[in-house]
C-alpha cells in the first residue's frame, strides 16, 4: 500500500469526530470514524492511515464503525490507533493485523514518595545505574530465564505466575489490566521458534519506542482522581513501556503465514491482503486467539519483571525498601490486543471481539472490571508522549462505552518515519538537546535516540485534548520526563 497522503472524504460529525462514509468504497459494511480536531487533520491526511480505517470496515461482523484515535498513523493492515469490534455470532473475524506484531505492547506507571528535589542532584548517577541494570536493546536478554514447563506456565498465567515466584504482589495484579492474565491462553499454539525467542527476554525493554522514564508530576487537572491514584505535584514516578518482545513478534508472523489462505477458504473478500483474518469461532481463529493471549500474558509478565528490577535498583540506590519508597503500581494498560468483551450495540448486549491496535482500554467509573480503588473515578489511562515533552494520565469516561467500545488513544502518534527521523537528526546530538531541556537520556546507540526524538511525534497535548473533549477519558495529570532509558 502506498504511504502517500489520503485524498478521500472526511465529513465532520462534531468538533472531535470525522466520518468516512460507508459509500466511499464498495464493500464497506460500516462507516469509518476518526477522533480528531481541525488542528490534527493535516497530519492525519499526510499518510494512508484513513484509507486503512476504510479498509477495516470491510471485515465480516464488524459493528458500529471502524474507529481510529487521534494518534492515528499508518501501520500494518490496521492503522496504529485503530479500534474495531466484530460479533462472532454474525460471522465476526479476528485479524492479526488488528493487534500488531508487538502483542500487548503496553505501559505501566509506578508512583513513589520521592520528590523531584530528592532525585535531581543525583539524577545522572541514578540513570547510569538504571541503564546498566535494565536490559534494553534489540534481541537483548535478561537475568530471568524461562524454559520448558516454566515458560508454558508463564504464557498461561502471565503475572499471576510471577506472584507464585515472589515477583508480584496482590496489589500489582489488582492494578494490572485483566489481572495480568488473559484466560484461555494456549501455549500449545505458540511455535517452538517463538518459545525459543522468549526464553530470556522476559524482563527486558527491547528497542524502538520502548522506554523506562523517570517523570515528575507537573500538573494536576483532576484532584479527586489524582488522590485516588496516589499522585501529587512534584512527585517522582516511573513509566515503563514494553511488550512481548521476540516471542510476540514471532506469534504474529506465524499467524500471518498460517492465515494466508484463510480468507479464501471462508469466502472473505478483502481490499488489502494485510487484513488477513479468520472467523473468531473457526479453528484458525481460535488457534491465533490462543497464541495471542499467551503472548499478551508474556508481555504483562515482562513489564512486571521490569518494574521489579526497577524497585530493586531504587532500593539499592536510596538505601530503603521499595515499599517504604511507596513504589506502588498505579496501573498497567495494554496497547495492542484483541479481547472478548461485552458491549451494547443497537440496544443489545453482545459479546464482541474488540481489536485495539495502538489504542488502550478506558473504562468509566462504576465499571465492574475496575479495582475498587478506581471504581469511583474511572480507569487510569496512560498516554506516553515523547521523551522531551510530557506524558499524561487520564481516567476513563462513560463516553468511551458509547463511542469507542471502551477505548482511548495510546500515545502521541508518529508524524515522522524512523528513517526520516534519522535523516532529520544528522549532525545533531539528541542527547545534548534533551539535556538542555532537563532530560538525562541513556540509549544503546545514537540511532535509537534519533528515531525517537521529540520532533518525530505529534504534540501529545493536542491528542489528549481531543480524547478529553470527545468524552472518552478525562485529564487527570501531566508528567514531565527528567530521565529516560531507551533500547
Amino acid at each position: 500500500m502506498s504511504k502517500q497522503g489520503y485524498a478521500g472524504p472526511l465529513e465532520q460529525i462534531d468538533e472531535c469526530c470525522w466520518r468516512i462514509p460507508v459509500e466511499y468504497k464498495t464493500g464497506m459494511r460500516v462507516e469509518g470514524r476518526i477522533f480528531a480536531d481541525q488542528r490534527l487533520l493535516d497530519q492525519i491526511r499526510s499518510d494512508q492511515a484513513p484509507e486503512q480505517v476504510a479498509n477495516v470496515a470491510f471485515l465480516p461482523g464488524i459493528q458500529m464503525a471502524s474507529l481510529a484515535m487521534p494518534d492515528i498513523h499508518w501501520g500494518y493492515g490496521f492503522c496504529i490507533g485503530g479500534v474495531s469490534a466484530t460479533d462472532p455470532e454474525r460471522g465476526g473475524v479476528i485479524s492479526p493485523g488488528g493487534v500488531g506484531y508487538d502483542i500487548n505492547c503496553g505501559v505501566r506507571l509506578v508512583r513513589t514518595n520521592l520528590r523531584r528535589e530528592d532525585v535531581q542532584p543525583r539524577i545522572e548517577a541514578l540513570m547510569n545505574v538504571l541503564y546498566r541494570r535494565i536490559p534494553a536493546g534489540v534481541g537483548q536478554g535478561g537475568p530471568f530465564l524461562f524454559g520448558g514447563c516454566e515458560l508454558e506456565q508463564l504464557l498461561a498465567e502471565g503475572s499471576r505466575y510471577l506472584a507464585t515466584r515472589g515477583w508480584a504482589t496482590d496489589d500489582d495484579l489488582d492494578r494490572t489490566e485483566a489481572g495480568g492474565c488473559l484466560p484461555d491462553a494456549r501455549p500449545d499454539c505458540v511455535s517452538p521458534r517463538a518459545m525459543q525467542r522468549g526464553g530470556d527476554q522476559c524482563g527486558t525493554l527491547g528497542s524502538g519506542n520502548h522506554f523506562l522514564e523517570l517523570q515528575v508530576v507537573e500538573e494536576i487537572v483532576d484532584s479527586e482522581a489524582a488522590r485516588a491514584m496516589g499522585l501529587e505535584l512534584g512527585q517522582l514516578c516511573v513509566m515503563i513501556h514494553s511488550g512481548s518482545r521476540g516471542l510476540g513478534y514471532q506469534v504474529c508472523d506465524d499467524a500471518l503465514t498460517a492465515m494466508r489462505k484463510t480468507p479464501a477458504k471462508y469466502g472473505i473478500d478483502l481490499p488489502d491482503r494485510q487484513l488477513v483474518c479468520a472467523p473468531v469461532e473457526s479453528p484458525e481463529g481460535q488457534a491465533y486467539l490462543g497464541a495471542m493471549r499467551a503472548a499478551a500474558n508474556y508481555a504483562w509478565a515482562n513489564r512486571q519483571l521490569l518494574m521489579w528490577q526497577t524497585r530493586e535498583v531504587f532500593e539499592e540506590f536510596f538505601g530503603r525498601s521499595w515499599s517504604s519508597l511507596d513504589m506502588q503500581l498505579v496501573y498497567d494498560v495494554a496497547h495492542n490486543i484483541a479481547k472478548m468483551e461485552e458491549h451494547e450495540v443497537e440496544g443489545r448486549r453482545r459479546r464482541l471481539c474488540v481489536h485495539r491496535k495502538g489504542a488502550t482500554r478506558a473504562l468509566p467509573p462504576g465499571h465492574a472490571d475496575l479495582p475498587e480503588a478506581y471504581r469511583a473515578v474511572g480507569q487510569p489511562v496512560l498516554i506516553p508522549g515523547d521523551m522531551g515533552r510530557a506524558s499524561w494520565l487520564l481516567a476513563g469516561q462513560p463516553g468511551s462505552m458509547i463511542r469507542s467500545f471502551g477505548s482511548s488513544c495510546h500515545g502521541a502518534g508518529r508524524v515522522m518515519s524512523r528513517t526520516a527521523a534519522v535523516q532529520n537528526a544528522q549532525g545533531r546530538r539528541i542527547d545534548r538537546e534533551l539535556a538542555q531541556q532537563g532530560v538525562v537520556a541513556k540509549c544503546r546507540n545514537w540511532k535509537g535516540l534519533a528515531e525517537e526524538q521529540p520532533a518525530a511525534y505529534k504534540d501529545v497535548s493536542l491528542v489528549v485534548d481531543v480524547v478529553h473533549r470527545a468524552g472518552l477519558a478525562r485529564k487527570v495529570a501531566r508528567l514531565r520526563p527528567i530521565g529516560v532509558v531507551k533500547g
